[in-house]
């Protein structure tokens, strides 16, 4: 979530009298996140988040987006719901973007992880893979990482100014990718962006999951890839098993992993760095001027992608194939 567009209030007045909810007390930017303009809305009916989408997010994958998360609510995932206009549609325009509003979850996200909060999570993702697995809906993941050469390349004369060398180990990290990409694993709908900053939690309840905009069709166990690198290092960039092994036990008590899926966890872990890697660089030297965002650093995933690396078997990563298979 950020803010890349401002909204004057006479232009959201005129958006809201689609819908009805009443009359506007207050709105306010919420700024964390490099993604889209997000908006924290009070009106008569309560508390809303406006949504305006921006560049990476193409307005024909909005529909995917809001049937999703309908999709997996009816199954029991609590995540955000689309609200309707007056007309039917979730979707409007307003400061020249798409926009919508979804209804607002209480509870907040954790700044400081614990092995308890991993296992949660664990558990709540594969309850999403499972929700998910009669959606009918179809995206391919335009951020695979056998996609991500061109976003480097966009960038490449800047790269080494991030940290010299960069962008030669990227470039060898890609052909690795391309040569040893795992094929054949169980897929499904994926998040492809359970960060902690889009889990909340209720006390050590886990309350709801947010922010389906990269959601998409992919290996189930690169999504889990992605918890991993997300959820599981400390802030000095190093792994602590005691998390992933708590995310690992929980997810499998729900969906039991396959050996094959435990065997690439390692490849999809480099997969998934180097996919974060990819968009953080590009934000960190495309921020546009004035936006109210924080950008993340790149370096962050440079280390983590160095640590997969080095990695050798699911072990590595806190469990043994054996207790998970």
């Amino acid at each position: 979530m950020a803010v890349y567009t401002d909204v004057p209030a006479e232009e959201l007045d005129a958006f809201l009298a689609g819908y009805d909810l009443g009359k506007l007390l207050s709105y306010k930017g919420i700024a964390e996140g490099v993604q889209n303009s997000n908006f924290l809305l009070h009106t008569d009916a309560g508390y809303f988040i406006l949504t305006l989408y921006e560049r990476l997010v193409a307005v024909e994958d909005l529909p995917f987006f809001v049937a999703l998360m309908e999709h997996l609510a009816l199954r029991g995932i609590n995540c955000p719901q689309p609200v309707r206009m007056r007309d039917g549609r979730t979707l409007g325009e307003l400061c020249g973007r798409a926009a919508a509003i979804v209804t607002f979850l209480d509870g907040v996200w954790m700044r400081r992880v614990e092995a308890k909060h991993c296992a949660a999570l664990g558990e709540a993702l594969a309850k999403l893979h499972l929700a998910g697995s009669d959606f009918t809906g179809h995206r391919d993941n335009a951020l695979a990482a056998t996609k991500l050469q061109p976003l480097f390349e966009s960038c490449a004369d800047r790269i080494d100014t991030i940290q010299p060398g960069m962008l030669a180990e990227i470039r060898d990290e890609l052909g690795f990718l391309s040569e040893h990409w795992p094929r054949g694993l169980p897929e499904g709908v994926i998040h492809a962006d359970l960060f902690p900053d889009n889990v909340f939690f209720l006390g050590d309840r886990l309350s709801g999951l947010i922010d389906f905009y990269f959601a998409c069709n992919d290996m189930l166990a690169y999504d889990i890839a992605i918890c991993l690198n997300a959820w599981c290092f400390e802030n000095d960039h190093s792994y602590n098993v005691t998390k992933g092994r708590a995310l690992l036990q929980a997810y499998a008590k729900v969906r039991p992993l396959s050996e094959a899926e435990l065997a690439a966890m390692p490849v999809l872990a480099r997969g998934a760095a180097l996919r974060f890697l990819a968009t953080r660089v590009v934000d960190w030297l495309n921020v546009p001027p004035g936006a109210l965002v924080r950008p993340k650093s790149p370096q962050e995933y440079f280390r983590k992608l160095r640590f997969h690396q080095r990695a050798k078997s699911v072990h590595d990563y806190g469990v043994e194939a054996r207790e998970l298979a």
